[in-house]
């Protein structure tokens, strides 16, 4: 076995037993080599490796931090519990309060873009412009998924959805208050290779794939208001689809 891969299993294990936990900061590469005797290019070699396997996160000007892996637990009933929280939590922060997880939304920016293939999934031509709203989901600081949604202009305006920063109990929420409520919703995931964008902005490295998750969400006229696009470390999301009805339901 290659001398990085040995030095790799090491550091993998302290890791998983909880000797270096999430946040810590791994030795530096000098202290490395005087510790366990190999290169620099060894040391590494090693370090790359557990970057690219998701275990630890390189930060320029800062060092190597253990990442925190921990999951988040994502109910199909989501919606309906941030609609509980009176207005104070969106669906990923009602979510992660649910499970002791210091999850927020973060970085909101909004603008105005053009794109065929979203302008076909919102049933409109593909020359119309669109309000984009890109979002970062943290906990504790560190970015899990990010969301991309897109709004025909008219929606936008009616839920005042162009304003920089946080929608305060999410966009369901607004869209109720506003008179125009999202009643029925299409959604497919999906499992792929990250980016290198994406895994470098995840912190994940190459090695962990991503879940996307794309949702079309429609008023009871069935016109689409939403379309909303979620990208997310696969080791840090666990989708819960509880209690969904069968046709055995109905013969009960």
């Amino acid at each position: 076995m290659p001398k990085y891969r040995d030095l790799a299993a090491v550091l993998r294990d302290q890791i998983e037993r909880g000797e270096l936990p999430p946040g810590e900061k791994l030795p530096y590469t000098d202290e490395l080599v005087a510790q366990y005797g190999y290169s620099k290019h060894t040391v590494r070699a090693a370090v790359q490796l557990l970057v690219d396997e998701g275990l630890v996160i390189a930060r320029r000007r800062y060092g190597t931090v253990v990442r925190d892996r921990r999951k988040v637990r994502i109910p199909l009933t989501r919606y309906e519990r941030s609609l509980a929280s009176q207005g104070q939590l969106g669906p990923f922060e009602a979510a992660c309060k649910e499970q002791g997880l210091n999850g927020e939304m973060s970085k909101v920016t909004v603008e105005r873009v053009r794109d065929p293939e979203v302008a076909a999934r919102l049933g409109l031509a593909s020359e119309d412009e669109l309000v984009c709203r890109r979002r970062e989901a943290l906990i504790d600081k560190q970015a899990v998924q990010f969301q991309y949604a897109w709004y025909p202009l008219d929606v936008a305006a009616r839920a005042d959805l162009e304003q920089e920063g946080k929608i305060e109990g999410g966009i369901y929420r607004r869209l109720i208050e506003r008179g125009i409520p999202a009643v029925e919703a299409d959604e497919r995931v999906i499992a792929r290779a990250p980016t290198q964008d994406e895994a470098s902005d995840l912190g994940t490295g190459t090695g962990i794939p991503v879940i996307t998750i794309e949702r079309i969400s429609k008023d009871d006229t069935g016109r689409p208001l939403e379309f909303l696009r979620v990208v997310a470390a696969a080791d840090r999301l666990e989708l819960s689809y509880d209690a969904l009805p069968l046709p055995g339901r109905e013969a009960a």
